[in-house]
This record gives structure tokens, C-alpha cells and sequence, in this order.
């Protein structure tokens, strides 16, 4: 924390703008040594805050030409000072800008620890840095909408809220064992069991939401399964807009996973073509098929293709049993070829899956198969409140043992366990929550959360 941080904050290559910038109590002296004002004007006071236009000079040697923000603590991002250097877009001038700045005695940020700073020095909690990674990363706009509420620190208000409550508990129990002889024990039992219900139901609520603010963060998982030639690319391409995947009359044609991300209504697509199942002697594509079958296991869901045109074949039946017990949607393709199926097969066999007859070769069924997706999400059109959504791992294993706790102390409390037995349940409890707004936690952890982020963030 004592040593002045710098990084670049774009991303390489070419732009209209690249920035560097720096954070710590030298960054303002190191930015003045190496920034020389348009006609020779120095950086003053009043220039905290404020775009100066000039050039960055390694002694009398014009560098780049730039706009540079000088900025006071503890008004800043890191609550520290800083500076932010807008040079020409490019790997040249942002690179040369920062290596000057090296050499004036700061160092290179590590991932995240802009953001780190940020935290450490109060300005964000931990669950709001954590969401500023996750609006660089969204994908939709309700992934954005759901890290910027975060942002603005609507989860860290409810876990507070929670947390007082637990605490509240906590003092009623000190309070019974420190003075036994007011006889306050029977008022405390029915105050905790009503506060003990109330924190569990609250924690319940957020967990709730933790399987979508999954798929929100990450990508509803979906593989698109079947024998070679019945469509697989071809779908991968319709629902993409785009020619993504190379497609062909040859069977083998794709032998990889190919991933791609698409948006339907806000829900992102982590989308997988794959190769076709089937038996196959060729090596390369024998590993194709044994990535297909693999990535089933992480599948959130499995969109199987069949040849309507052809018989069932002993492929088709391996993919029936592959798909059974797992979250699918049926497509039986090429309608604009004469049937060879029965129908009635897939549906006594599928009673509790949607089939959906489609031809990727006329544009049918693709926006039936987009409204069954979003109907699976949504679960009847019920819409997300996108304000309270756990969409992190992490809040979520912590919610999970919060919630083992105050069942615990609702389990005693219901068999009359004397009061001074449930107080580390509840301490533990509330700990488990003050790990997620950042109020206990272990430098080990921070470490790897600060780490998935960006250099220069």
C-alpha cells in the first residue's frame, strides 16, 4: 500500500484513446516530473480534477502528446492520489508512457489492485469491487443491470440488514446469561425464534436467485447434440445470425467444440456445437466425439437434433440415452424433406420435453426454439429483480453456510437447548455474511478474488 502503482487500463492495440494511470502519495510528483504543460505552464492546485493538455517529455524529449488528470485524495477511485494520462490509442505510445513512469520509481499494478486499493481503503465494500469485474464482464444488459446495482451496493445493504438483526440476536443472549436474575429468558426464546425465521427466510431468498445469477454471469451452458449431417452448424449459424461454423454435406465436418456467446431477451448463451456421435475409426475426430459426451456433464441445457428425412439410426438411440434425465429440448429437423420418423416414438419417450420440428435450410422453428429457451429461464414470463441477484460463487457458499447456522440455532431453539449453546452458530452466522461485504475476511481470499481482474482495474 506505501508504493505508487501504475498500469495501463485499455486494452492493447489500436484506438481512438489509450490510457495509463498511476495511484499512491508519489503519483502526483512522478506525473509533474514527466508532463510538461502547452507553452511551458506548470501543474498547479487548481488544476486538481481537471483535464491539462501538453506532452509527456522523457527529459527533453517530447513522448506524446496527451490530456492528463491530476486528482487529489481521497476524491479518487483508490482514495489515493492519482493520476490518469490519456495518450494516442496504440501499443506504442501507452507503452513507452508507462515505462517511463517505471523508471521514475513506481511499480506495475498487479491484477485488480486498483480496485484492491479501493477496498482497502473503504471507499467499496468487497461485494461492490467484486462487481465492478462483473460489468466489464457482462454480457447482456441484465448481467450489467445486475453487477450496477451491486455497484451501487444493494446486495452489501441486505447482508447489512441481515447481519444487524443477527446481532440483535446475539445481544439478547448476552444479555440472559449475563443477568439471570431478571427472568427474560422465556421473552428472549420467542424473540429469537421470530428473528431466527426472519434471517433464515431473508438468506433463503437470495439463494434462490443464485442459479440464475449464475447463467446471468456465466451463460445459461447449452450444447447442441447429435450425429453427424443432421444440422448441428447449421443451427449454431441461425441462431447466431452468422456463418460461425463451416457447414457441409461431409460428415466429420466438425470435429471441435466450437463456443459462441448469443443474447435471447437478456439471457446470455454460452452456445457449443460439437462433433457428431458416432463410431469413427478417425483419431481426430474420435476426440471430437469424446469432447461432445464430455461437455454434457457441465450442460444447463442440451438442445439434441435427429434427422427427420432418415430412419433412427444406432447413433440417434446413443443419443437419446445420453440426453435422458437431463434438461433438453428436442428438434427434429429437415421438415422440408419427405418424414421417415414416427413421432409418436419421441413423444411417448419425451413426456416431459418440448419437441419442436424446425428445417435450418428454410428458417423454421428457430424462434419457437429462442421462446422455449426463455420460457425454460423465465419460468412463464416471471421477470427478474434485477436489484437482489446472487450472481457470485463465492456470496453464494457463503450464504450456504449462514444458512446451516441459524438452522442450526432454529433446530435448538425449538428443543429448548439452554441459551448460552446457540451464541457461536449465531456468530458464525453473522461472520459467514461479513465474509461477503468484506467485513472478515482473510488476505488469501482477497488475493484470489483481486486476481480475476484486469491489470489496470
Amino acid at each position: 500500500m506505501s508504493a505508487t502503482i501504475a498500469a495501463i487500463s485499455t486494452a492493447v492495440g489500436e484506438s481512438g484513446i489509450g490510457i495509463v494511470r498511476m495511484s499512491g502519495r508519489d503519483s502526483i510528483e512522478i506525473g509533474k516530473s514527466i508532463f510538461k504543460g502547452i507553452r511551458g505552464k506548470e501543474v498547479e492546485a487548481s488544476d486538481n480534477r481537471k483535464l491539462v493538455y501538453g506532452h509527456i517529455v522523457d527529459d527533453d524529449k517530447i513522448v506524446d502528446e496527451v490530456l492528463v488528470a491530476f486528482m487529489m485524495e481521497p476524491y479518487t477511485y483508490t482514495r489515493e492520489n492519482m493520476v490518469e494520462i490519456y495518450c494516442h490509442g496504440g501499443i506504442i505510445p501507452v507503452k513507452k508512457t508507462l515505462e517511463l513512469i517505471l523508471s521514475k520509481g513506481a511499480k506495475l499494478a498487479e491484477p485488480g489492485e486498483f480496485t484492491k486499493r479501493a477496498f482497502l481503503n473503504g471507499r467499496l465494500d468487497l461485494t461492490q469491487a467484486e462487481a465492478v469485474i462483473d460489468i466489464i464482464k457482462a454480457k447482456t444488459e441484465v448481467s450489467y443491470d445486475v453487477s450496477l446495482n451491486q455497484l451501487e451496493g444493494s446486495l452489501s445493504r441486505e447482508v447489512e440488514s441481515i447481519r444487524s438483526i443477527l446481532l440483535q440476536m446475539i445481544a439478547h443472549i448476552e444479555v440472559s446469561i449475563d443477568f439471570p436474575e431478571d427472568d427474560i429468558e422465556e421473552v428472549t426464546y420467542e424473540e429469537l425464534v421470530e428473528n431466527g425465521n426472519l434471517v433464515l427466510d431473508r438468506i433463503s431468498k437470495l439463494l434462490a436467485t443464485s442459479q440464475r445469477g449464475k447463467i446471468l454471469r456465466d451463460g445459461l451452458n447449452t450444447v447442441i447434440l447429435g450425429k453427424p449431417n443432421v444440422g448441428k452448424s447449421s443451427l449454431l449459424n441461425a441462431v447466431l445470425r452468422e456463418n460461425r461454423a463451416i457447414v457441409t454435406d461431409i460428415p466429420g465436418t466438425t470435429r471441435d467444440v466450437i463456443e459462441e456467446y448469443i443474447n435471447i431477451d437478456g439471457i446470455p448463451l454460452k452456445i457449443m456445437d460439437t462433433a457428431g456421435i458416432r463410431e469413427t475409426e478417425d483419431l481426430v475426430e474420435k476426440i471430437g466425439v469424446d469432447r461432445a459426451k464430455e461437455s454434457l456433464k457441465n450442460a444447463d441445457l442440451i438442445i439434441a437434433i435427429f434427422d427427420i428425412s432418415r430412419e433412427l439410426s444406432n447413433e440417434d438411440y446413443h443419443i437419446i440415452d445420453l440426453i435422458k434425465d437431463k434438461k433438453t429440448v428436442v428438434l427434429l429437423n429437415k421438415t422440408d424433406l419427405p418424414n421417415k420418423y414416427d413421432e409418436n416414438y419421441f413423444r411417448d419417450y419425451f413426456k416431459e420435453i418440448e419437441i419442436i420440428f424446425t428445417s435450418m435450410t428454410e428458417g423454421v422453428g428457430i424462434e419457437e426454439l429462442e421462446n422455449s429457451i426463455r420460457n425454460m429461464f423465465y419460468q412463464g414470463d416471471v421477470k427478474l429483480d434485477s436489484s437482489m441477484i446472487i450472481n457470485n460463487l463465492r456470496h453464494k457458499n457463503q450464504l450456504e453456510l449462514a444458512k446451516i447456522n441459524i438452522e442450526s440455532v432454529l433446530n435448538d431453539l425449538n428443543n429448548m437447548v439452554p441459551l448460552d449453546c446457540l451464541e457461536v452458530d449465531l456468530k458464525n452466522c453473522w461472520e459467514n455474511l461479513g465474509e461477503i461485504t468484506g467485513e472478515s475476511i482473510t488476505e488469501d481470499i482477497l488475493d484470489r478474488i483481486f486476481k480475476e481482474f484486469c491489470i489496470g482495474k
